[in-house]
């Protein structure tokens, strides 16, 4: 589908912008040439037409004689609008059958119904921000902690566009300066500085790799970590789940194997999200659907980020815990020992522990410790780095797959000014380079692009 037929800024748009379902309020925002035009058609009030921008006013809509509603519009003319269009906005009562009434009115009228993410599609194709501001918009929408929120703002508000665009103007002057070189081919003429050059792509290779090494951060903050609690049957993971999230979500019992399959929730740690799946315990079993249950816990270790290994301090030596960890297999992901029922303890030794692993020694039932192993969690995650401050983090797949395609074709352009090739072939490999680049902020756009980033957004931004 081109870009031209998914819309045209000739039609004017509506849909609803507020969430689905029954509320005090609903919102219906209209975008597009005629949008003042066609909401003063359905409108008794004010003449719309002759009222300055950002402002409000009451009135009613009304299908000929029949009223609808009492409602508030909103005007926000162009280019001063989120769309750089005519934009108007119709809170009315939440009502579905009111809100369909008004949109059915507005549609007879001349408007369509917008797809989904035309508004902020229209934002991005008349300048208001770039590719990856928009992308941000979605994912301040999506942001559920204080972290997600801080990076989706920022990257919102343009850091990271700034960021990309800093380095793809310094490889510009250089691309410019080469093609400049290929002008003058036959007076072989060198217009750029090699030795220069080749600094120049050391250091974006810098920046470009802090980027890339960023993005398993910014995959947390914003997705989440999956954070697994394993151990043998009874050792308290239910009990574990339960006080983390301060609710009775898994049933707790003295009977090993309750737990048959994973439960899953989620908290948020000091604008962390940690989604925390209590799983079945793992023990050899002839129960078929327990079985069934262990197998599934192995899996979510394949899945999880971190994952808290629990083990009843008064069943499991340090000999034995060291054993059963060297058998979980996490392939180098982080692991939390967890010590539980050290208020039930006898001649507990944490020496002999901390010989295998260093423990961490909590009393779930009693809330004991439980504050330490959050504290935990954090600094297993956080590793120093999480505070983002001014730096750049990269949360978008898209994103992080353009700078390693940057960084590819920049390792080709060091590789050609070793071998001292043709200005040509660099040329080929620098404009390369911008491409990657100029794809994430979208100076260089596709239809079928725009179409998949725009399409995942809700229909009413």
């Amino acid at each position: 589908m081109s870009t031209a037929s998914y819309f045209s800024n000739k039609d004017t748009i509506v849909a609803v912008a507020t969430a689905a379902g029954r509320g005090a309020i609903a919102v219906i925002r209209l975008s597009g040439p005629q949008a003042i035009i066609i909401a003063q058609s359905v409108f008794r009030g004010k003449d719309l037409r002759q009222q300055a921008t950002h402002t409000i006013h009451f009135g009613t809509i009304r299908d000929g004689a029949r009223l609808v509603d009492e409602v508030l519009i909103s005007l926000f003319l162009a280019p001063h609008s989120y769309t750089k269009e005519n934009v108007v906005e119709i809170s009315c009562h939440g009502s579905d059958y009111i809100v369909q009434e008004i949109i059915k009115l507005l549609l007879k009228n001349g408007a369509r119904l917008a797809q989904a993410g035309e508004f902020t599609k229209r934002a991005f194709l008349n300048g208001q921000f770039d590719l990856a501001q928009a992308e941000a918009v979605a994912d301040l929408i999506a942001a559920d902690s204080a972290k997600s929120h801080e990076v989706a703002l920022k990257q919102m508000r343009g850091g990271f566009s700034a960021e990309i665009k800093a380095l793809r103007g310094q490889l510009i002057h250089f691309a410019s300066l080469i093609e400049l070189e290929l002008d003058f081919g036959e007076e072989d003429v060198a217009f750029a500085d090699r030795s220069a050059l080749e600094n120049l792509i050391h250091e974006l290779q810098r920046l470009i790799r802090n980027l890339l090494q960023s993005f398993a951060l910014g995959n947390v903050i914003k997705n989440g970590v999956p954070t697994v609690i394993v151990g043998k049957p009874n050792a308290g993971k239910s009990t574990l789940l339960n006080v983390l999230l301060n609710e009775e979500k898994a049933i707790v019992s003295e009977i090993p194997g309750t737990t048959r399959d994973f439960i899953e929730d989620e908290i948020s740690l000091e604008g962390i999200t940690f989604r925390f799946i209590d799983t079945a315990g793992l023990r050899e079993t002839q129960d078929k659907v327990e079985a069934i249950g262990v197998e599934r816990s192995r899996q979510k270790i394949e899945e999880a980020a971190l994952i808290i290994y629990l083990f009843d301090v008064n069943e499991l030596s340090p000999a034995e815990l060291g054993s059963e960890l060297q058998a979980l297999n996490t392939s180098g992901k982080p692991v939390l020992a967890v010590a539980n029922k050290v208020d039930l303890a006898r001649n507990l030794e944490p020496a002999a522990y901390e010989t295998v692993v260093p423990v961490l020694y909590i009393a779930a039932a009693d809330k004991v410790g439980i504050e330490t192993l959050k504290q935990k969690l954090i600094s297993t995650v956080n590793q120093g780095n999480l505070n983002t401050g001014s730096s750049t983090i990269v949360t978008n797949l898209r994103h992080y797959a353009s700078l390693e395609q940057t960084n590819q074709a920049l390792d080709a352009v060091l590789q050609g000014l070793a071998q001292g090739i043709s200005g040509d072939f660099l040329a080929a490999d620098i404009r390369r380079a911008l491409y990657a680049l100029g794809e994430i902020t979208g100076e260089i756009t596709t239809d079928d692009l725009l179409e998949n980033i725009f399409s995942k957004f809700c229909i009413g931004k």
